[in-house]
């Protein structure tokens, strides 16, 4: 089993991505763009790589990822930047756990993670409050 998993999601019907489609996605968004070796080699090989192969064509056919050829090796990408993704996932997050409530889900995200912030961190909160409140 791959172990180096972080949740990916999209708004697209299809884009719940499977664990091991998160744990590519990620490798692919580190990256840049990778040979499905590279993407098993970075995953501390502990998936086979013809599970790798297959993640990467089942991503490619949801239409998350593209490929490019260079003699015969696949070089795959990202369709779209990862602060594009998780910005749609953040939505998806909030209006699925937090029926819509951007308030809710900060107090959500300042009460599970608030001893593990820093003075600087929920100064820059802070900020971007305010920054909120001048562009209303």
């Amino acid at each position: 089993m791959c172990e180096k998993f972080r949740m990916a999601t999209d708004d697209k019907p299809d884009a719940k991505f499977s664990r091991r489609e998160g744990e590519v996605m990620d490798v692919l968004y580190q990256e840049g763009s990778a040979t499905a070796r590279e993407v098993w080699s970075t995953l501390g090989e502990t998936c086979t790589y013809s599970t790798i192969r297959k993640i990467l064509s089942i991503l490619e056919e949801k239409g998350h990822v593209t490929h490019v050829t260079e003699g015969k090796t696949f070089i795959y990408s990202p369709r779209e930047k990862r602060e594009a993704a998780a910005s749609s996932a953040i939505s998806r997050v909030v209006d699925i756990f937090f029926q819509g409530s951007v308030a809710g889900a900060v107090s959500g995200l300042l009460g599970a993670k608030s001893s593990e912030l820093s003075e600087a961190e929920l100064d820059r909160v802070a900020q971007l409050i305010e920054e909120a409140k001048k562009n209303k």
